[in-house]
């Protein structure tokens, strides 16, 4: 595997019994950490931007999730962007979104976090982060690159000490700001149990102390950093099945003693994301974390809310109940895939929440950076807000069978493959801005396709009322492609 390196960062392996299939070194982030050094100076100098921060050199936040090759390519960053010129604020092991409101609280031009969130332990990488917390552009990503691949010797120097104020805790910061979005004494009212699984990643302490500052009884599960991971990161169903396990027998505890009521939350590594398991240990799908945190938000403001277009349509059904209730200006506007493409639409449309079906979700009161935190605090100010319990809650969303398949496909078939989609289904809805996607808008069904940026694959998802119309029309877009069955 080589390389990977995307508007999303830089990602390789660090962990493997062959030493040649290493590709994530300490010398690559070294040259990453120069190069984008390199390049916010030549932005400083361009653009006639102040980077200054009070005479002195433009200063660089990074931090890092938990894995414990974290520790090395971090210092190496560090040492990269301060051979361009930069001062640096190392902040540790702190969440993504974290380490974006430390750049602004620091006075940042810009940021590290090194992660290869849901990715297993063998992987690591590097995710970068303008002066407003934002991922850079694909512009800029292309010149930051540019400078990576010409090989330019960086100059070795001395490590010096990390520009972090001696009373500056980014854990209290990220959690103060949360907390101010939410009705904290109507939480600590309503007596929560919380399973909590960090995943031994970086939002193990900012994790805890919301829920402690919320009033939450809380289970701790894998919250030691630093070290390998309990479990396969990526919080899906098949890698909870510990945390299902320990809220079934802590809901059925709780309610009995002293009538609390059990929810179990799943962050990933560097906390960005998070899944959510109901009081009976039932794992109820990342694609309600969003739903369930819009479903809050709305009721409480009327707004417009983005999503990326392979986000489940619940967000519609919600936003027109509160229409139908009252709450008029309240839609829902889809971007392209990916963060940085939700926050654009956020801020063209001055959204009151934004993010995608992964479980990231993203508060602007907060930061513009999906975060588990804003989702943990929401899904329980939701469920403080009346006396139903998670799975009433998300009974009463109108409930779709989502299928997701990649099949494979050479990069120069997939324009033709995207033509053919549009062809068959021409009589539909259709939008272009990212791959195709189809919209059967009275029938309440919807596919996406588009090409995979990093293999010769086309990703597939649909979504319908049944699994059996569902199945039905993931059949019709295969046929329209004429691809093999999927290949996973």
């Amino acid at each position: 595997m080589a390389l990977i390196m995307s508007v999303s960062g830089v990602r390789g392996i660090v962990r493997a019994d062959d030493p040649s299939a290493i590709t994530m070194t300490e010398d690559v982030a070294r040259r990453v950490g120069f190069a984008y050094g390199t390049y916010l100076k030549t932005c400083q100098a361009r653009d006639d931007v102040d980077y200054s921060n009070n005479g002195k050199s433009p200063l660089l936040v990074g931090g890092r999730d938990g894995r414990p090759s974290g520790e090395h390519l971090l210092a190496a960053f560090c040492e990269g962007a301060m051979a361009a010129g930069l001062r640096t604020a190392n902040l540790g092991i702190v969440t993504t979104p974290g380490i974006a409101l430390g750049v602004k609280a620091l006075g940042g031009c810009g940021g590290v976090v090194i992660t290869a969130s849901h990715n297993p332990i063998e992987w690591n990488g590097i995710k970068l982060m303008t002066a407003m917390g934002q991922a850079p552009t694909k512009a800029a990503a292309v010149e930051i690159f540019a400078i990576f691949d010409s090989n330019i010797e960086v100059p070795r120097i001395e490590a010096g000490e990390s520009a972090v104020p001696a009373d500056f805790d980014i854990h209290e910061r990220h959690v103060s700001d949360v907390l101010a979005t939410v009705d904290v004494e109507a939480i600590r009212g309503r007596k929560f149990r919380v399973v909590l699984d960090s995943v031994n990643g970086a939002g193990a302490v900012a994790g805890r102390m919301l829920l402690d500052r919320l009033g939450c009884s809380v289970v701790h599960l894998n919250a030691e950093s630093g070290c390998d991971f309990a479990h396969t990161p990526e919080p899906i169903a098949a890698n909870l099945v510990g945390l299902c396990s320990r809220v079934a027998s802590e809901g059925a505890d709780a309610a009995a003693e002293s009538g609390e009521l059990a929810v179990g939350f799943a962050q990933d590594p560097d906390a960005d994301r998070l899944a959510i398991v109901d009081e009976t240990g039932r794992f109820i799908g990342e694609e309600y974390t969003l739903s369930l945190c819009v479903a809050r938000v709305l009721a409480g403001r009327a707004g417009v809310v983005a999503t990326n277009l392979s986000t489940s349509r619940m967000l519609e059904d919600i936003a027109a109940g509160v229409e139908a209730c009252g709450g008029g200006g309240c839609r829902v506007v889809r971007s392209a895939v990916g963060e940085a493409n939700v926050v654009e639409a956020m801020l063209a449309h001055d959204c009151v929440l934004g993010g995608e079906g992964n479980g990231g979700v993203i508060d602007p009161r907060v930061i513009y950076v999906r975060d588990s935190l804003v989702a943990m605090a929401l899904v329980l100010d939701l469920l403080a807000s009346s006396d139903r319990c998670l799975s009433e809650h998300v009974s009463a969303i109108p409930s779709y069978a989502m299928l997701k398949e990649k099949v494979a496909c050479d990069q120069d078939q997939i324009s033709a493959a995207l033509v053919a989609v549009k062809d068959a289904f021409s009589d539909q809805s259709l939008d272009d801005s990212d791959g195709v996607r189809v919209d059967w808008v009275d029938e309440r069904m919807w596919v996406h396709v588009r090409g995979s940026n990093t293999e010769p694959i086309m990703r597939l998802i649909v979504e319908a009322p049944t699994e059996e119309a569902a199945r039905a029309l993931m059949v019709r877009v295969r046929e329209a492609i004429g691809s093999q069955p999927a290949t996973s």
